[in-house]
């Protein structure tokens, strides 16, 4: 009993253990999932945020080229930096939309001086369309759109930074996820690993009692059917010696006495003989066979009419 309820509770907690492996396998792989997507989100508004300054950076190259040259094919940096920049801003404030609210306010106060760097791109490209060189440059010269860039790549690089940070804080968070599931991963391997062991060991414990217990009973089970063979075979022999001898007096009646015997008496004598031979046949079978060999038989049968005669 003992062994039964042993084996019962290192089944189950064989059974909780692998449930238990399960469950730090998916819960590093969710939170593994996690990490890798704001892995891939931090690096998304990485790449944003170089789109940005790429954009401003091929505008103003645009607007100097056609300032300096007149030439409106030096425009098309300008052109197609202009037309990439709205979707990379919504691209970039969609991607700092779960950030804190400080690069949230960065990325709102560098697309205001987009715009308006934007305007005085613009203003410097119309008056050198019109022909007022002089005056495009002279705006040029104001520095205002220098002021620009200089304050758009510092908020720039503020806004990496922090993302950055982000970044890095992520990758910790991503070291000691690993860390911390491989050490439950190899605790809870040490622990099922132990515990089915221990429970192979305690079946074969209770495989060699079983054995033991099937042996002792195969032994007693021997014994007795031994002794029963030995009570058998004496209740044999004995019934054999009265039935041999029962058949031997009839037949010595029937011999001796037959002529003087009445009719009824000689029938009953015939039956008497015929009942013994007949209960011989059912002791024969009922174990199995003749228990002795024929001679020994002969010897006996010959013993007790030797008996029933004196």
């Amino acid at each position: 009993m003992i062994r039964k309820t042993a084996l019962q509770l290192g089944a189950a907690a064989l059974l909780a253990l692998i449930l238990w492996n399960g469950y730090v396998a998916v819960t590093h792989l969710k939170q593994m999932q996690k990490i890798a997507a704001l892995t891939l989100q931090s690096a998304t508004i990485q790449a944003k945020i170089s789109g940005v300054l790429n954009d401003m950076t091929d505008m103003e190259t645009g607007q100097r080229g056609f300032l300096l040259t007149g030439n409106p094919s030096y425009l098309r940096p300008y052109t197609q930096a202009k037309d990439r920049i709205a979707a990379d801003f919504a691209s970039l404030h969609a991607g700092l939309v779960n950030r804190g609210e400080s690069e949230q306010s960065i990325e709102s106060q560098l697309e205001s001086l987009a715009s308006s760097k934007q305007a005085e791109m613009e203003h410097t490209i119309a008056l050198r369309q019109q022909g007022y060189r002089h005056r495009a440059f002279k705006l040029v010269d104001s520095n205002e759109g220098m002021e620009y860039m200089d304050k758009a790549r510092e908020l720039l690089s503020s806004l990496a930074g922090a993302e950055t940070s982000s970044f890095a804080a992520i990758e910790t968070e991503r070291i000691a996820s690993q860390s911390k599931a491989s050490k439950e991963a190899i605790l809870a391997n040490m622990a099922l690993l132990v515990m089915a062991v221990c429970l192979f060991a305690l079946v074969r414990f209770d495989r060699r009692v079983l054995e033991q217990k099937a042996a002792q009973s195969a032994a007693r089970f021997a014994s007795h059917d031994f002794q029963l063979s030995n009570l058998m075979s004496a209740l044999s022999n004995q019934a054999r010696s009265k039935t041999s001898a029962i058949e031997a007096n009839a037949r010595l009646l029937l011999q001796e006495y037959g002529g003087f015997l009445p009719r009824h008496a000689h029938e009953c004598a015939e039956q008497i003989e015929e009942a013994s031979v007949e209960l011989e046949q059912l002791r024969q079978q009922l174990v199995g066979g003749p228990d002795l060999n024929g001679q020994e038989a002969a010897e006996q049968d010959k013993t007790a009419f030797e008996e029933a005669v004196a």
